[in-house]
């Protein structure tokens, strides 16, 4: 896709606001309704073909990257990332889930759902990072996953990325609008419009929509300047959480803390399943790699270290929060002003719930930038429409992706509360998490016309194991929380299946400059742990994914596929209109084009 074109026997640049059916549809197949049925009568060798094809790490950051005509600035260093990432964080997970979750199901293990949560997330960040250095490419997981695991993993994993980038903006939009009413002493929903709709759709939020536009805004004009900003509002809000650490522990009283686990085992990991949204900000920060100075250096930095410090802050603000007010008294919507009134601390309420809505009000403007760029890379890979790849020439951001997140995304917000985004968007997160997971054990151990067969045959026998075994036993503490019979059986196959990976198979690549440590444990116990806080989550996490999932693939099937085929084989017009019933039959699936989509 050029930049210029002929105008009266002159080049001249295209104009980035431009609307034609060819900018949204360039593909062959949807030229006219005769390509387009021919497309449709090929769909099952077109899913088989993108099924097998792999991508490359440098079609990843070479020929896709001219689908957006300009280049992303290259302006961040690893001190904007570690910021980037503080900011990310700090927003409604910890401020309104900590105490929704400690209300409702964990009680003061709260900070244990936050180490269980925390240690999935951390093992997660180890693959993202990897992959980050060896890849920096704007497509963060989506673009890992192209080159592991094929294009039809990828457009799975871009399904979910969409629909955590909308929800995950909704959800913490909605949580910022309580935070504003208690700053203004006013009853949490008191700013909201009550309607006769559905329980969990009739408060209408009018702010929440504002708040993503503005946010969204200010993300379009500069990423450079939106760092400036987080800078600013991260380093405040940084004195907010240490008053709330140190305020709260002044005020604790431990017999709060009895009992500890009033709702058992099973509300701890149940908990641990919805605060893992607290800790999803990171996958962000991965997609801001092609506009890293030095990747290679910036990005373990900023990744390694933001994890790392965010997952003490959390422990120690759940720990505070559970020690100053009895978990049946803890507000569900804002948790820690509410606390400090209780003590008698009036006056913090206020300065809480500012430093809250300074650190949702970051999440969005972060959120805002790594949602967007995740957008244009699925974009440059022709699943949704490349108009959404284009990167303004002036402003050098990815002004359509963003809009295209910011948009459905404040209109969820506006109708939709928070318990209902939140557990969506865990499963989500950990379902792309533990395919990141899986793509480094492929990466490690798999090079395509290196690896023998044997060893591929091995690998997938090993990873089948090691999946199947941590969907047991994620299945059955989910059916029997407390027996013990189950796990005798599927935590031996794990730990079978991730030794034969390690006994049997040769590691086929290393990394040139970071790696993950102690592969393959730590990606196997990754998959484990995802999978488990997964089988945590309620049925209707599930019954909504597989809705969510259902819809993705009917997608897939009449547009994704086709415009990914086209890409991947640049079939011309007069080629794909002669082929026959009976030479489509005999097509045999051939090495794909490393230009893969």
């Amino acid at each position: 896709m050029g930049s210029m074109e002929g105008v009266d026997g002159e080049i001249q640049p295209k104009s980035y606001w431009r609307w034609s059916k060819h900018d949204f549809f360039p593909e062959e197949s949807f030229q006219n309704w005769g390509t387009y049925k021919l497309a449709l009568s090929q769909t099952c060798f077109r899913i088989k073909d993108r099924f097998v094809s792999r991508s490359s790490d440098s079609n990843e950051l070479g020929e896709l990257r001219k689908e957006s005509e300009y280049e992303m600035k290259k302006c961040l260093t690893w001190w904007d990332l570690l910021w980037f990432g503080f900011g990310s964080h700090i927003g409604a997970g910890i401020f309104v889930l900590t105490g929704q979750e400690a209300h409702n199901h964990a009680g003061p293990a709260i900070v244990l759902s936050y180490v269980a949560s925390g240690f999935s997330a951390m093992l997660s960040v180890f693959c993202y990072t990897e992959f980050a250095v060896e890849i920096p490419a704007a497509g963060g997981s989506f673009a890992y996953l192209r080159v592991e695991l094929g294009d039809f993993a990828a457009f799975i994993a871009a399904g979910n990325i969409l629909l955590e980038s909308v929800v995950g903006g909704a959800a913490v939009a909605r949580a910022w609008t309580s935070y504003f009413s208690t700053l203004l002493n006013r009853p949490t929903n008191s700013l909201r419009i009550q309607t006769n709709l559905a329980e969990d759709f009739s408060l209408l939020d009018p702010i929440a929509a504002v708040i993503l536009i503005i946010t969204a805004t200010i993300a379009m004009i500069s990423t450079k300047k939106t760092s400036y900003l987080n800078w600013i509002a991260s380093a405040i809000n940084t004195v907010v959480i240490l008053f709330v650490i140190v305020a709260g522990f002044a005020h604790a009283d431990s017999s709060n803390l009895k009992p500890f686990t009033p709702y058992g085992a099973e509300g701890v990991f149940r908990a641990a399943a919805i605060v893992y949204f607290a800790y999803g900000g990171f996958d962000n920060i991965a997609t801001m790699a092609e506009e890293t100075r030095n990747p290679s250096r910036d990005i373990p930095i900023g990744l390694l270290g933001s994890m790392s410090i965010i997952t003490v802050i959390y422990c120690l603000m759940a720990l505070s929060l559970s020690m100053m007010q009895k978990y049946t008294d803890i507000d569900r919507n804002t948790a820690y002003s509410i606390a400090f009134q209780a003590v008698g601390m009036k006056w913090a309420k206020y300065l809480v719930a500012l430093g809250a809505l300074k650190g949702m009000t970051t999440v969005l403007l972060i959120g805002a930038l790594g949602q967007a760029r995740y957008t244009t890379h699925i974009a440059r890979a022709h699943m949704i429409p490349p108009w959404f790849a284009l990167v303004h020439p002036k402003t050098r951001t990815p002004i359509n992706a963003t809009l295209l997140i910011t948009i459905p995304s404040a209109c969820i917000a506006f109708f939709s509360s928070l318990d209902i985004l939140a557990s969506l968007l865990s499963i989500s997160t950990l379902f792309i998490f533990m395919m990141m997971a899986v793509a480094l054990l492929v990466r490690r151990y798999y090079v395509r016309g290196v690896t023998p067969r044997v060893n591929l045959l091995k690998l997938t026998i090993f990873l089948l194991i090691i999946i199947a075994s941590s969907m047991g036993t994620s299945a059955y503490w989910g059916l029997k929380p407390h027996g013990k019979i189950g796990y005798a059986i599927t935590v031996p196959f794990w730990f079978l299946g991730t030794l034969g990976l390690a006994v049997f198979l040769p590691q086929q690549r290393t990394p040139k400059v970071w790696g993950v440590p102690l592969v393959p444990w730590l990606p196997s116990l990754s998959i484990a742990t995802n999978l488990f806080l997964m089988g945590s989550l309620g049925a209707k996490s599930f019954e909504r994914f597989g809705i969510c999932t259902l819809v993705m693939l009917i997608y897939y099937v009449f547009f994704g596929v086709h415009a990914t085929y086209d890409l991947a084989h640049q079939i011309p017009t007069n080629t794909l209109e002669s082929i026959t019933v009976k030479e489509r039959d005999n097509l045999k699936v051939q090495e794909p084009n490393p230009i893969v989509s």
